[in-house]
């Protein structure tokens, strides 16, 4: 199936090119093949591959749920969605979706479904019968009372209740009560300068623009009341737009990350962008996965199939969370992020460099290169995953590069005799320890123009060894290697390069190959520094660099 594409306005769209009917034209397409793999009755969408741990059943919603907000968004193929969801809530059916429970994947899909329902009320909820509406409603309101997980789940019922009070007005002091709870948890997982943790811990991730931020504006689109947290919303989107570099490449960090273009969904709704940066940020991002990606369906991965970065929850359709991306296709042809001519991102105008306190991050990107560097000293998600988790724990990501997903991984952390960091303790956004047994090391991170000076206080026992890696670089083919004295250097044919140089302490500079454990290409090199440990405790210090070498 071919993507077909109208001509680029490099008049309206200087730097992408690409206008609403590109975003029509991408949401046409990937409507279009779904089609094929929906169920008699369109109620289920069954795509091709292995399933999640929810079952057949469960990933077929998910296919209708997350296309039918693609399709609320584009208003388009809503005949075959309100048959499919007629036929879903109706008992019996060969394809019937399967009742909401506790901790089901059912309460995620029917957040979507309500918003959906809510974006396209008058075309098709307000058309169906008073008995199919009921059906709709009956199914929707099972999620009343359903316990969820303690993190951005708990918004997934707060909006199918806002949805069912607005169609039905049934039970407002209920779900005035439950939308009080919600809030309340929502502001004591609030880290400040728009960051919220996913739940209780340092769980920092995109889960703030998939989920966090944008569920309270989307119930109040449902309630025609001010998003509470728009300024919340506001100061995220400061930070948020500087996670995405020239290319349309968004930083490669945390879970999820097979949603994809999901995570430009809230720069739609700030209040203090330019309106052309934002239209330049959201297309640059969806250009760069349709160019890289233009079949027919969203694979799990990221720019193709990937296995080991997909989390057990996510079925063959759980891609298509990435349609929040078109959420900007709500807003009016007249709106500014349409109308208004496409203005840089900062990083294509000066290099970058912000202090994200609420999470412990530092964002670093240099403009000659485009490269975006993520230095982390405050995410773990250790509270929710009891082994290190090398999405949250590494000391830094980028939009160039992926960790490696392997146990035994040297890319962007400080291993002792193989113990890494798990329990982050944050001391600065520079600045974050780990204690791991008789280990306990220190590290500072410090920026020399594009380099990053990490130094280790390590305290460890005589004899062990002490290993730092830098950057992995992945391509198609083995990437170019050296190693010279005490630093090494791997680099991709098209000059993307990451390099280590021992500037104390370490002894030794190496270069470790891998294969399948990169999301961004098959083979992949880490260049690392090791040492031997004298015990007590011993400084050192590594230069790291990533940046794409020009002829």
């Amino acid at each position: 199936m071919t993507l077909l594409l109208p001509p680029e306005d490099r008049g309206h769209s200087p730097v992408t090119g690409w206008g609403r009917g590109h975003w029509e034209a991408v949401g046409e397409h990937l409507l279009a093949g779904v089609e094929g793999w929906a169920s008699p009755g369109w109620a289920q969408y069954r795509l091709p591959g292995v399933a999640s741990r929810n079952g057949v059943g469960s990933d077929g919603l998910e296919g209708f749920a997350r296309t039918f907000l693609l399709a609320a968004c584009t208003k388009t193929h809503l005949d075959r969605y309100a048959e499919g969801l007629v036929n879903g809530t109706t008992p019996g059916h060969p394809f019937a979706w399967d009742d909401i429970t506790d901790m089901s994947q059912q309460i995620v899909e029917a957040a979507s479904i309500a918003i959906a329902l809510h974006e396209t009320r008058d075309l098709l909820f307000d058309r169906l019968s008073d008995d199919e509406q009921q059906r709709v409603t009956d199914w929707l309101g099972g999620i009343r009372g359903r316990r969820t997980p303690d993190s951005n789940w708990i918004l997934f019922r707060l909006i199918v209740e806002t949805f069912l009070e607005t169609v039905t007005r049934a039970g407002p002091a209920k779900e005035a009560q439950n939308e009080t709870s919600v809030l309340s948890r929502l502001d004591d997982w609030y880290a400040g300068d728009g960051w919220y943790s996913d739940g209780s811990g340092q769980n920092f991730d995109y889960y703030n623009a998939y989920a966090l931020h944008l569920y309270p504006l989307l119930q109040s689109r449902m309630t025609g009341a001010p998003n509470p947290y728009q300024s919340r919303l506001n100061d995220f989107l400061d930070d948020h737009q500087h996670f995405f570099a020239p290319n349309g490449s968004p930083v490669f960090q945390g879970r999820s990350l097979t949603y994809r273009f999901a995570t430009v969904a809230p720069l739609w709704f700030g209040d203090d962008l330019p309106p052309g940066r934002i239209r330049r940020l959201a297309s640059g991002v969806l250009k760069n996965f349709i160019e890289r990606e233009p079949g027919a369906l969203l694979t799990r991965g990221w720019h193709h199939p990937f296995p080991p970065m997909i989390q057990s929850y996510s079925g063959p359709a759980s891609p298509y969370w990435a349609s929040k991306a078109f959420l900007g296709l709500l807003l009016p042809e007249t709106h500014p992020v349409w109308t208004a001519t496409e203005e840089p991102a900062e990083i294509e105008l000066h290099d970058v460099d912000r202090q994200l306190r609420g999470p412990g991050w530092r964002i670093v990107g240099t403009r000659t290169d485009g490269v975006i560097r993520l230095l982390n000293h405050g995410s773990d998600r250790a509270a929710k995953s009891p082994e290190p988790d090398p999405l949250y724990v590494r000391l830094a990501y980028s939009t160039h590069t992926s960790p490696q997903f392997t146990p035994d991984a040297v890319d962007n952390q400080i291993t002792i005799d193989g113990s890494s960091r798990h329990h982050i303790q944050r001391i600065t956004t520079d600045t974050s320890a780990y204690t791991d047994g008789p280990v306990h090391v220190i590290t500072t991170t410090r920026i020399e123009g594009a380099a990053e000076v990490r130094t280790h206080e390590v305290t460890a026992p005589s004899g062990s060894v002490v290993r730092a890696g830098g950057y992995a670089i992945a391509g198609d083919s083995r990437p170019d290697t050296a190693v010279t004295g005490e630093k090494a250097t791997t680099t991709r044919p098209d000059g993307l390069t990451s390099s280590i140089e021992s500037r104390e302490g370490f002894t030794t500079a190496k270069v470790r190959h891998d294969r399948g454990t990169d999301a961004f290409g098959e083979f992949s090199a880490t260049p690392y520094l090791e040492a031997i440990h004298p015990g007590g405790t011993h400084r050192y210090t590594g230069v790291v660099r990533l940046f794409r070498a020009t002829a």
